[in-house]
């Protein structure tokens, strides 16, 4: 039966077909189930059916396709994204001396301050609706000014600090830095525009109100101003190097210093007046602070120690010390008796965020920073340490200033020791208690 079927399928398989097999080259294989049964096969085939290589191709490529690859989950990419930057524990805590319950250090006590005025705070948070870019504390108020138009008071004589008064179109092209006495009578304010002019305001004691006194035109770029505590002398500087000392009685200049030649000196960024106006610092772009005295007329410091920019510049109460710092980071110290260099207040941080305020407490203990990433520091000068940072907004900060003692407490668990406040980038007014935490 099978050696009758062979001859059969050999002959029959070309004739059985003609039309899909027309190639006389054949292939024979033997079937294994059927011994001594072969079945021929052509090669080549018509009607467009493809070839056997191209067939294996086709399959080999679906198969390096099919193979499964490696997936990273959802969660596992989350994990990643967020190494490091989990919640920390909070470590910084203390007794509130009001009521006894446990808050941050350095920070309001929840549990003593009501609902009300926790509505007012969060309705003065927005005070302007560009940048704070400087402010200037008195007695029982405290000036603002920022990129707009208009200079805000607010009462710091009470715990809402409420807006006391708004002066509208103080300067067109908006304000950039305003400064009052400190430790003077809080009556007069100057304030420096981004048009270059400056302008003094006098305080009404009738009305409780301020109002502007008389204005300085614009003669140059004029950029930072100080008040010397008796509020009769007026320190501002100029884009050219140029320090100028005005008498504000007068109404004239009377001191005028170049810090290179003329014209061609580098641009101050800040300046301040001794308490008693016998001195002016000033620090420039190119990392140089001088100090001149005013009776003299001359310079009589050019301090060294810091190689960047120095945006801020502040005397002790006393007269004693003299601070500097800017885009180093670091708040240099300097002897005003010799002139010399006798420290410096730094973190160690391998890259320090740009320093753009300085203030001394009445005291003379502490000093206050305020720096480009956001955060507050009070540092103990006696012991040249950092006790407390405040790290409230990811803005800038471009003011910070203490604010002077009061006679009384202005709520709970605020007690009559000094506050300071600090704005910039969030467009608000912030305040602070004093470094104790008391």
């Amino acid at each position: 039966m099978a050696a009758l079927a062979a001859p059969t399928w050999r002959m029959g398989t070309t004739s059985l077909f003609p039309r899909l097999f027309s190639s006389t080259q054949q292939t024979r294989f033997a079937l294994p189930f059927f011994p001594g049964v072969t079945l021929t096969i052509p090669i080549g085939i018509q009607l467009g059916l493809p070839s056997i290589p191209s067939i294996l191709e086709g399959i080999w490529e679906g198969i390096l396709k099919a193979v499964p690859k490696k997936k990273t989950s959802h969660m596992k990419k989350r994990h990643r994204q967020m190494a490091g930057k989990a919640l920390k524990d909070v470590t910084s805590l203390c007794k509130c001396p009001a009521c006894g319950e446990t808050k941050r250090m350095h920070h309001l006590c929840p549990h003593c301050v009501s609902s009300e005025q926790l509505l007012h705070s969060l309705q003065r948070r927005k005070a302007h609706p560009a940048d704070i870019f400087s402010l200037a504390p008195t007695p029982n108020s405290i000036l603002s000014a920022s990129g707009s138009s208009s200079l805000l008071v607010h009462s710091t004589t009470e715990s809402t600090f409420p807006l006391i008064q708004t002066i509208p179109n103080a300067h067109k092209l908006g304000c950039h830095h305003v400064c009052t006495a400190k430790g003077g009578l809080g009556n007069v304010a100057a304030s420096v525009g981004f048009g270059g002019e400056i302008k003094i305001w006098n305080k009404s004691q009738n009305k409780n109100e301020w109002a502007l006194d008389w204005e300085i035109p614009p003669s140059g770029d004029v950029w930072a101003v100080a008040l010397s505590e008796n509020e009769e002398y007026l320190a501002c500087t100029t884009s050219d190097g140029r320090i100028q000392v005005w008498d504000l009685n007068a109404k004239q200049v009377i001191q005028t210093y170049e810090t290179g030649a003329r014209g061609g000196g580098s641009f101050a960024m800040s300046v301040d007046l001794s308490r008693d106006g016998k001195f002016t610092a000033s620090g420039h772009e190119s990392g140089a602070v001088y100090v001149f005295n005013n009776d003299a007329g001359r310079m009589v410091y050019s301090l060294s120690g810091l190689a960047k920019p120095v945006r801020a510049v502040a005397f002790s109460p006393g007269c004693k010390r003299l601070a500097a710092a800017g885009n180093a980071g670091i708040i240099a110290l300097y002897d005003m008796q010799h002139g010399e260099h006798v420290g410096n207040l730094t973190t160690p941080n391998a890259r320090p965020a740009w320093i753009t305020s300085l203030d001394w407490s009445d005291t003379g203990d502490y000093i206050l920073s305020g720096s480009l990433d956001g955060k507050v520091k009070v540092w103990d000068v006696t012991r040249g340490a950092c006790v407390a940072t405040h790290s409230e907004t990811e803005g800038a900060l471009w003011s910070v200033r203490w604010l002077p003692k009061n006679e009384r407490a202005l709520g709970p668990g605020m007690g009559k020791g000094e506050m300071f406040c600090a704005a910039g980038a969030s467009r608000s007014l912030t305040f602070y208690r004093e470094a104790t935490g008391i």
